[in-house]
């Protein structure tokens, strides 16, 4: 078994919480994960680089020492003009409720890329992890040697093969059965249906590198399945979505546990990039009819989402949630990692 990176900088519980972009995941989350000898990861995505350092310090007020920050890598999904249109004439229908006017043309952007990456060289962190691409082997190098541990989200054993050449110290294995965006690198394709277990171990088999599980944990009993198909650890963030120390908004929460929702989908809806949420009207309605297009899709309907959350109106929020999500506790943070880790 390969060591794990995590010992070496005080990593003791082998529970990590994973980075949740668009609000849950908090520096109070942060710090309840490393008072519990865990890892907790601030969510970069959507943040501007300033607002990212303001949660850096934050989280290190809180007197954290040891915590991640995890970075969208610029991986877009290009749309045409007429995609872009159709979509957006037939979402604006949903924004009429709320009086919006949706962006008409579409909005591609980096997430800050450069600006994040000069942060995290000049202000260094302990660990930082990648999703949606795989960084430029210099920028993993030059992370390595401000002293940051570097990660990399990964869905098949070809994406855990391109990480290694990369040079990452570790890969974060995630399966299809995970709540939010799929890391996968090839988002015109959702990856095929693999147990985690039987994921871990093809990429173990495969690839020399440590392995961090994800996707669908919501058990102890799945976090020692992840365990003995060769994971060093695992990382959790829909079963954290309802602990107190969670950004997730109230409707969000409460629709995690509503028998109303029956069921998870991977939808492209959303953002154009697939992504598994409990299946709602807006899934319903536009599934079918949404296009590939990334960050284009995400900017189009982002203005209803964050109406609709501010009314409550899960008919049309996105509401991430990975296939465990009915084991999700209204508890503190501490005892849900605790609570996952009960059979290690």
């Amino acid at each position: 078994m390969n060591a794990s990176p995590l010992s070496a900088i005080g990593v003791d519980l082998p529970v990590i919480a994973a980075p949740m972009a668009g609000g849950p995941s908090t520096p109070a989350l942060v710090a309840a994960a490393a008072k519990s000898r865990g890892l907790g990861f601030l969510a970069a995505g959507y943040k501007s680089a300033q607002a990212l350092a303001g949660e850096i310090h934050t989280t290190r007020a809180h007197g954290v020492a040891t915590f991640g920050v995890n970075l969208f890598v610029p991986n877009p999904v290009p749309i045409t003009e007429a995609a872009y249109r159709d979509y957006a004439r037939a979402v604006q229908s949903e924004a009429d409720r709320y009086r919006l006017t949706l962006p008409e043309h579409p909005v591609e952007d980096d997430d800050q890329w450069t600006d994040k990456i000069d942060l995290l060289t000049a202000d260094p962190v302990p660990c930082v992890s990648f999703t949606f691409g795989i960084p430029d082997r210099s920028i993993v190098e030059a992370l390595r040697k401000a002293g940051s541990t570097v990660l990399q989200s990964v869905t098949c054993v070809a994406e855990a093969r391109q990480a290694a050449d990369a040079g990452v110290d570790a890969l974060i294995v995630q399966a299809s059965t995970a709540g939010g965006h799929l890391a996968t690198l090839t988002p015109d394709r959702s990856p095929g249906p693999i147990t985690l277990p039987d994921l871990i171990a093809s990429v173990v088999h495969d690839v020399a590198l440590p392995v961090i599980a994800a996707g669908g944990i919501a058990s102890a009993d799945d976090v020692a399945a992840a365990v003995k198909a060769g994971a060093q650890a695992v990382m959790v963030g829909t079963a954290l979505l309802r602990t107190h120390e969670s950004g997730a908004s109230a409707p969000h929460k409460a629709a995690l546990v509503d028998p109303g929702f029956t069921a998870t989908t991977i939808t492209r809806a959303f953002t154009g990039r697939p992504a598994r949420a409990l299946r709602n009207a807006f899934v319903e309605r536009f599934d079918a009819l949404a296009p590939s297009g990334y960050p284009a899709i995400h900017h189009l309907t982002g203005p209803l989402r964050k109406a609709a959350t501010a009314a409550g109106d899960t008919d049309l929020i996105h509401l991430w949630a990975g296939t465990g999500h009915r084991y999700a506790k209204v508890e503190s943070a501490a005892d849900t990692l605790a609570r996952l880790a009960a059979r290690l």
